[in-house]
């Protein structure tokens, strides 16, 4: 009688089930870009701080996230030649936009003097991310100008700002448009977060270039140079207050400087976390500073 032939293993038993795949989120929900975020939320804080804030304020800062995130998407779909793949994150984040923009501007339609400003910072933008420079100087221009104006148009939602409900009749003139304070304090971050440009640039995609490594440390003197004279005006002036705000501003900006100067040239190149923690330290520094410039003022 023949002996039966032994029982046959499968190929996968003893081994765990293999679960499955798990659906991976497509691109462009989160963005990589992880040092925006300091520049896009201090200019609004900031603002917010100068005039006293309220409810507007805080509705305007989470408007202005998920716009950056609808920005983002949109950049990442336009260059990604319009594939279907990139299209739901636009789709969300722009209906958000759309909710949460037309509430904000119910509870203040002074907010649509910004329009054409913005307009033509979005429509440059785009224009570079459809073109594949989102990287250029020119690109990176001009999101930092419309972050650090943000400063201004939160001023202008304050307590003490201007009237978020101003009728849009009249005069074209922004909201917080005739605060100095606010306006000095966005040229004082619209200097660091525009000095930043060509910083990590010296340290991540232009490492080991001359050029822009005189680009950062000129933009840095410049603004050494700008410092000295607020505090040399303000010696001048003869008024006490507002010197001890002046000599914080060189300080700072002599700091800025020895950084632009001093950190590309260490080796072993810094870790990007090294970076990261640096532009905390160093954005903390700036925004404490510029919250002392009214004392500065008339």
């Amino acid at each position: 009688m023949p002996t039966p032939p032994a029982p046959t293993t499968p190929p996968d038993a003893g081994a765990p089930a293999r679960r499955p795949a798990a659906r991976r989120r497509g691109p462009g929900w989160v963005p990589r870009e992880h040092g925006a975020w300091a520049m896009l939320v201090v200019p609004v804080l900031v603002g917010a701080a100068l005039t006293s804030p309220t409810w507007r304020n805080g509705l305007l800062l989470v408007t202005w996230l998920v716009a950056y995130l609808a920005f983002h998407a949109t950049g990442l779909w336009l260059r990604a030649s319009r594939r279907p793949r990139y299209l739901p994150p636009v789709r969300a984040y722009g209906i958000a936009v759309v909710v949460l923009g037309g509430t904000l501007l119910a509870a203040a339609p002074g907010l649509l003097r910004w329009a054409p400003v913005y307009g033509v910072l979005l429509a440059t933008s785009l224009a570079c991310s459809l073109r594949r420079a989102d990287r250029s100087w020119l690109n990176d221009g001009v999101t930092v100008g419309a972050a650090v104006l943000m400063t201004v148009v939160s001023a202008g939602l304050g307590r003490d700002g201007t009237p978020p409900a101003t009728a849009l009749t009249g005069t074209w003139v922004p909201p917080g448009a005739d605060d100095t304070a606010a306006w000095a304090v966005t040229a004082v971050l619209a200097g660091y977060f525009l000095g930043t440009v060509p910083y990590v640039k010296t340290l991540l995609r232009e490492r080991g270039s001359r050029a822009v490594l005189a680009v950062s440390a000129g933009w840095h003197a410049v603004l050494v140079l700008a410092a000295g004279a607020v505090l040399v005006a303000r010696l001048a002036d003869g008024r006490s207050g507002g010197t001890g705000a002046a000599v914080a501003l060189v300080v700072v900006a002599l700091a800025l400087l020895a950084r632009a100067v001093l950190v590309p040239r260490r080796r072993p190149w810094p870790s990007p976390k090294a970076i990261g923690f640096g532009e905390i330290a160093a954005t903390l520094a700036v925004t404490t500073t510029a919250l002392t410039l009214p004392s500065l003022l008339p």
